[in-house]
């Protein structure tokens, strides 16, 4: 089957920012005569992300205008649907050796040669008009708000030509094996014979509530497609390795192999609950996902958002617009009477018969020394995830 069956990139062409083996020994001499920009763990993330597609019709980071026009109506300057600003900011100093009309060398800070970009614009990182616009709050607690203004004063805009997107020093697994860009993930779903392919978005390990919700979707659709952000997280998130066992062990015993698919999505979490559900939604339309299952919180941290506003945010957009279909869950508990997984929707018992779970219950019973119950974890998952607990204690103690 051809991938002309899937649904189309976001802007209709999936971007590639990685230069070819001549134009990339091209860059390298030239940047050795270049400034030099050192990339933020979060704008090496970004920078995978543009060079790979995932953030088509994006070919850089943003100019002035899509800033702007990001922040007030969550769309680029053209008006295609955009959530959240990609940008490359930059301190006084490294602002001052910058010339727009010139060019950068923006290198991983061990000091891979990443890519090269073309300055079309420097301009002042309104910070204040970011943040309470994408996140919601201005809280300095909320972890997407502290690293906006942490970051420098100044933002560069202009297209980007890509040499690697792997570091010659990368801390932790890479998962070589499960890093598919967009268009090897369109392939791997033409092959497997897919028109319909919901995504599921993860940064923890997969509760009987996830699984829950990723079956109730595989009803409706020919494939499902666990993707989860390793990439920059937040402290205190159980790390991608980790999750990685988790995932793998669940889908060896508890899933059809033929209607399943894993790898991993590069990029770095905001936090931004609403803007955030939108921006997770376009990058999975580009890697040829035609739903997308937006639960309870999604992206969210702390009380920052209401429990379904990244639901209520697709209502803001057409369909045309969006050209991807969320699949909005209510919470799903474990019910004592009905000895399984449902939600509102699908169970008449009360609460005192219901196990509630999350993510964050999961990690607080973990470093409270205590296994999670099957009603929260099914064993092989559990276990991973004391094996790796103790592991921290120990190193802790």
């Amino acid at each position: 089957m051809s991938t002309d069956s899937l649904i189309p990139p976001h802007g209709g062409n999936l971007v590639n920012c990685l230069a070819s083996a001549d134009k990339a020994a091209e860059l390298i001499s030239t940047a050795a005569g270049l400034p030099k920009i050192t990339l933020s763990s979060k704008q090496a993330c970004d920078l995978e992300m543009i060079a790979i597609g995932a953030f088509s019709p994006l070919t850089g980071f943003v100019g002035k205008a899509d800033f702007e026009a990001i922040c007030k109506n969550t769309k680029l300057a053209d008006g295609t649907v955009w959530p959240i600003p990609i940008t490359l900011a930059v301190d006084d100093q490294t602002k001052a050796e910058l010339t727009e009309g010139g060019q950068a060398a923006l290198v991983h800070s061990d000091g891979t040669l990443m890519a090269v970009i073309n300055i079309e614009e420097i301009y002042a990182h309104d910070k204040a008009l970011e943040i309470p616009n994408v996140f919601r709050t201005e809280d300095d607690a909320h972890p997407g708000v502290q690293a906006v203004k942490e970051e420098g004063n100044w933002l560069i805009g202009g297209p980007i030509q890509v040499i690697t997107v792997t570091p010659e020093v990368e801390p932790g697994e890479q998962f070589t094996e499960f890093r598919l860009p967009p268009a090897q993930t369109r392939k791997a779903f033409a092959d497997k014979g897919w028109k319909t392919v919901v995504a599921f978005q993860t940064r923890n390990p997969i509760h009987r509530a996830h699984e829950y919700l990723t079956k109730c979707s595989l009803e409706i659709c020919d494939g499902l497609l666990i993707h989860p952000l390793v990439g920059e997280t937040k402290p205190g998130d159980i790390p991608a390795d980790v999750r990685m066992e988790c995932y793998q062990v669940l889908l060896k015993k508890y899933y059809v192999d033929k209607c399943t698919m894993l790898t991993v999505m590069p990029g770095a979490m905001r936090y931004a609950g609403p803007r955030e559900a939108i921006l997770h939604a376009l990058i999975r339309k580009n890697y040829g996902c035609s739903h997308f299952i937006v639960g309870r919180d999604h992206a969210g941290v702390g009380d920052y958002y209401g429990t379904y506003d990244a639901q209520k945010i697709f209502e803001d957009f057409t369909s045309a617009e969006m050209g991807i279909t969320p699949l909005n869950f209510e919470h799903a508990a474990w019910c004592n009477a009905c000895e399984g997984m449902t939600s509102s929707k699908s169970c008449p018992h009360g609460p005192e018969e219901k196990i509630f779970l999350s993510g964050t219950k999961v990690r607080e019973l973990l470093n409270q020394g205590k296994r999670p119950p099957q009603e929260f974890s099914r064993p092989e998952v559990a276990d991973v995830l004391i094996k790796w607990a103790a592991a921290e204690a120990t190193v802790n103690a």
